[in-house]
């Protein structure tokens, strides 16, 4: 396993700058909640329900935590834990490549190519307590201790780590340190019927199942155990080893949101969503508690030397039922589409003001921030800033060049191995809705990793945000030499080709898109902004609308729309009749995001009798009897929408995909 090392100079010069004992700069812990949303915990603060945060924000400094997308865990923490972007640490998805078997695997600590904050505090003569986080496995070999992401998984073996390394010592640093801790982890199955009646109303049946990450509640459990044992370990190396810098990470939150963040106070819910809310509606309320619970447990432990941060990477949208269930048949709210830009920001202890408000904070100015409160000058290579305003007192805005020695860290590739914990992680993203396949859990065998597709499609994208349009346009080029029928690859070379104004070059891809994919919704877009940027306003209408009629709420074409005509409306009723179709329409489709299937087909079928050349109608009716696993009225609906619309493509597909479920080829 190779470990980073600073360069001699480098570290001369950060000793030099620092000067005097290494713990003048006081101790900070960083406690990091996923996806715990601000506009949530700042309702629950008002209704006097999580006491601890409410006292952080009388007593400490507080503010929004500026995400960047993609809004994906291992991408931003990893952004929080360096004060660089994607682009320069090199993590830009939850998965790796294995370069000879195309396996996919979770993104690793080899993968990172900058220096984190326990490299930089380490090789500053800090002592620091690592616990948790996203993409450090294999842990690294620091001043103080690593207890690496794949700590999680240790439920999956009896001796409750990876079999041959009976200690778990390749989970962390030092070796050691894994039997030392053994005694706090728990595993899902010890969650006892008692502790979980807080979260969900389940009974004995459903607790004894096998566990499986498909299982909702399978699922909870092991979310709630690992953020248990995070925090116990966390709170154990904290008091015990005294670090001058602690970082520890929580799950639970954001894993809970995804599995039952529909449910957060919705109302009106039917069949199978009034089933779901009935047994997990307060799960979501209940882990927001726990964290508020967990909190003051670290805000315990907070002195005159220590300076606690509470963050999250994104915030998460709760509560919103899905505009179209049946594209989610399990009715979650899967995958980062839930996900809101903005995290939470909370400072408390040593220096912090009392009730400051922090304006505009990133998270690339976490890493500067946390390296001012040890008393290390944080690197002017790091773009962020330190948020000087959240203190009573002066903070150096002293800077060094940068702390990447040439040649250090990692490359692109790496050897990975922990087979069975790599298919359980893959199980838990495909899970949520990350990955859509959860791997090959055959091999075995050790593997050279590369940036995953997904990856380079991320950093590709970031490029292009950043304006950086020919370096963008180089990887999607590489990526489509290797799936040249991948039509989104293609959808995104022309966005970059567009925009250095080689529109018939970027006209060629779309078409090819369109042709390999016709319900490329983003090709269609894309296409639609190059007929604009010609003078062809016609054909550009043309295609927003396409883009809008295949996905109605796909909000880049339907903004350009109403600036180009005034409405986004491309299923304008023609006639009185087809008005009153369409309301009802409306009304079926609320009806059906409530689960309510009975009284949506009822109101279809009033919509049909009103008008019964209205496509929708139909288009909706097969989308409710998919979702009540009536595959044949699917088919006959689909069918008729068909008559009336024969060039849809996106009937033609659902069709196509109702009949091979039905067996009809």
């Amino acid at each position: 396993m190779t470990f980073r090392r600073l360069a001699p100079v480098l570290l001369a010069l950060l000793i030099c700058a620092c000067g005097g004992d290494s713990r003048d700069g006081g101790r900070v812990l960083v406690l990091g909640l996923d996806g715990m949303d601000p506009a949530t915990v700042d309702l629950l603060m008002s209704e006097g329900k999580m006491p601890n945060f409410a006292r952080l924000r009388q007593e400490g400094a507080y503010g929004r935590l500026r995400s960047q997308k993609p809004l994906l865990s291992p991408i931003i923490w990893t952004t929080i834990a360096t004060g660089k972007g994607p682009e320069e640490h090199g993590i830009g998805h939850f998965v790796a490549t294995a370069s000879d078997t195309g396996e996919k695997i979770p993104a690793s600590s080899q993968l990172r190519r900058v220096e984190a904050l326990w490299n930089i505090a380490s090789e500053a003569g800090r002592t620091v307590a690592s616990v948790g986080w996203w993409a450090t496995w294999p842990p690294e070999q620091i001043n103080g201790a690593v207890v690496s992401d794949h700590t999680a998984y240790h439920f999956l073996f009896e001796d409750g780590f990876t079999g041959g390394a009976e200690s778990g010592e390749d989970k962390t640093w030092p070796p050691e340190l894994a039997q030392r801790i053994a005694p706090l982890l728990r595993r899902p199955g010890d969650l006892s019927a008692e502790e979980l009646a807080t979260f969900v109303d389940v009974g004995p049946e459903d607790l004894q199942k096998e566990f499986d990450f498909t299982d909702d509640l399978a699922h909870f459990r092991w979310a709630l155990a690992t953020a248990q044992s995070y925090r116990d370990v966390g709170l154990a190396l904290w008091r015990e080893d005294e670090p001058d810098l602690a970082l520890v990470y929580i799950e639970g939150t954001d894993s809970t949101s995804h599995l039952f963040g529909h449910l957060f106070r919705a109302e009106g819910l039917a069949g199978e969503l009034a089933e779901q809310q009935r047994k997990y509606g307060r799960a979501v309320e209940e882990i927001y508690l726990f964290a508020d619970r967990l909190l003051g447990e670290y805000m315990a432990q907070v002195d005159e030397r220590t300076t606690l941060v509470v963050l999250s990477d994104h915030g998460f949208e709760l509560g919103k039922l899905h505009d179209d269930p049946s594209r989610t048949r399990d009715l979650r709210r899967v995958s980062e589409r839930f996900h809101r830009i903005d995290g939470i920001l909370y400072l408390y202890g040593n220096r912090v003001k009392a009730n400051a408000r922090i304006d505009r904070a990133s998270i690339l100015d976490v890493a500067p921030t946390v390296l001012a409160l040890l008393g290390i000058p944080p690197a002017r290579d790091m773009p962020g800033r330190v948020l000087s305003e959240a203190f009573d007192t002066e903070i150096s805005g002293e800077r060094v060049a940068s702390y990447e020695a040439s040649g250090a860290g990692p490359t692109d590739s790496a050897t990975a191995t922990d087979d069975p914990v790599r298919q359980a992680q893959l199980e838990h993203l495909k899970s949520l809705g990350y990955l859509g396949d959860a791997g090959d859990a055959e091999s075995q065998a050790e593997s050279t990793v590369t940036a995953s597709v997904e990856a380079e499609r991320n950093l590709a994208a970031i490029e292009f945000e950043n304006g950086q349009y020919a370096r963008a346009a180089e990887v999607y080029r590489r990526l489509i030499e290797a799936q040249p029928d991948d039509p989104s690859l293609r959808a995104s070379l022309a966005g970059t080709l567009g925009a250095l104004q080689r529109y018939d070059e970027a006209l060629v891809q779309l078409n090819r898109a369109i042709e390999i994919e016709p319900l490329n919704v983003e090709a269609y877009h894309n296409r639609a902004v190059i007929f604009e940027r010609r003078g062809e306003p016609e054909k550009a209408v043309a295609d927003y609308r396409t883009a809008v009629r295949y996905q109605p709420q796909y909000e880049p074409s339907q903004r350009a729309l109403l600036r180009l005509t005034g409405s986004a409306d491309v299923r304008a009723p023609s006639s009185e009749a087809e008005a009153r179709a369409s309301q009802l329409v409306q009304r079926a489709s609320q009806e059906a995001r409530k689960a309510n299937y009975s009284e949506a087909m009822r109101l279809l079928d009033e919509a049909e009798r009103a008008a019964p050349k209205y496509v929708l109608t139909y288009q909706y009716r097969s989308n409710v009897a998919y979702l009540m696993g009536d595959v044949a009225t699917g088919i006959a609906a689909l069918e008729r929408a068909l008559e009336l619309e024969p060039d849809n493509a996106l009937y033609k597909a659902n069709l196509e995909r109702l009949r091979a479920q039905a067996g009809d080829g």
